[in-house]
């Protein structure tokens, strides 16, 4: 549903003025010109310290979204309401887990630990995305966040496939394909359940009202007020502003809501004939905020889960460095 993100045209990136360096002429030179010709840098090529803190900050955060993202839903696989249903949530959060091993796979090749990163996600200097920080209410919630949350995970991350670095762009395929996955057996959930009783249709309604603007808000702050957007779109790893993707994601759902027929919670949201998109109306930035800062319904909770979940494993990781060494002492052995 959200793959003609593929045919966006990139925004104004490459009229983003350079930023001043302080790095050798001659590398940067090299590393400008492979990045206005849009190609790809790779782990063993020379890129700027900026560049590679961007990429750090943003695939790594990536990482921590799919990994945190794992818990709404997960704590509903014992309580779906089928044995279908319940396969298919195993499948979507054991896919997030997934998700989340490539992306700091991608990061690691910039020479940032996976345990500095869980170090930074575990005291919360590091963020992930607002979205995960709301609790999930009933079982609609599951279909709403696979049709809604995903789908606007996928609006912002389909563009990613084209990202300047080689190993995001890539882990970014797979991705994509299994997020629309989850967003396809959201919107399938949530047809079936609109078939059903009454109850059962207001349990739909009452938690698209919850997410939209939740979901909007997820492809961050309005470009005039997004500080790294210009910079990250310059070097090719941002291809199309915030403010593009979010409309892109209105206009792509709002027939959606029609078909599903669901009512979207916004009095100002209507089609603009001149414009040819939709207009909607004002987020709550102050909430949105809010979140991020940590004082979201569930930030406690969910850092708290991650932390202990970390913690209990330990004996685990630690049973897999001494198989791994006593396996690489055997090799030498033999060797010898």
């Amino acid at each position: 549903m959200y793959t003609q993100s593929f045919n966006v045209p990139d925004g104004s990136g490459k009229t983003v003025p350079l930023a001043p360096s302080n790095e050798d002429p001659a590398l940067q030179a090299a590393f400008d010109v492979r990045i206005d010709a849009d190609g790809r840098i790779e782990p063993q090529d020379w890129m700027p310290d900026a560049y590679r803190k961007t990429l750090v900050r943003q695939i790594s955060q990536h990482a921590h979204s799919e990994i945190v993202g794992m818990l709404p839903e997960g704590n509903w696989i014992s309580r779906a309401p089928s044995l279908k249903r319940k396969a298919i949530l195993i499948a979507k959060v054991q896919d997030e887990g997934g998700h989340g091993l490539y992306l700091y796979s991608a990061a690691e090749t910039l020479g940032t630990s996976r345990d500095q990163m869980l170090a930074g996600l575990h005291s919360g200097r590091a963020k992930y995305s607002s979205i995960f920080n709301y609790p999930t209410l009933t079982w609609a919630d599951v279909g709403v966040i696979g049709w809604l949350v995903d789908g606007a995970a996928i609006m912002n991350q389909v563009p990613l496939c084209r990202c300047s670095y080689g190993p995001y762009a890539r882990a970014m395929v797979r991705v994509c394909k299994e997020e629309s996955f989850h967003q396809r057996q959201g919107y399938e959930a949530l047809l079936v359940m609109m078939t059903g009783t009454e109850e059962q249709k207001a349990m739909v309604q009452d938690a698209v009202n919850r997410w939209w603007w939740k979901c909007l808000a997820m492809f961050g702050p309005p470009d005039a007020d997004s500080p790294n957007s210009a910079q990250g779109m310059r070097w090719g790893i941002k291809r199309v502003s915030n403010d593009e993707l979010r409309q892109k994601f209105v206009d792509a759902t709002v027939p959606q809501a029609k078909v599903l027929g669901v009512t979207l919670p916004d009095p100002d949201l209507k089609w603009n004939e001149e414009r040819g998109h939709h207009d909607y109306g004002q987020i709550d930035w102050n909430e949105f905020w809010e979140t991020v800062n940590g004082n979201g319904p569930c930030n406690k909770e969910r850092l708290a889960t991650r932390v202990k979940a970390h913690d209990e494993g330990q004996w685990v990781r630690d049973a897999a460095l001494a198989y791994a060494a006593k396996q690489q002492a055997r090799s030498i052995k033999e060797a010898a």
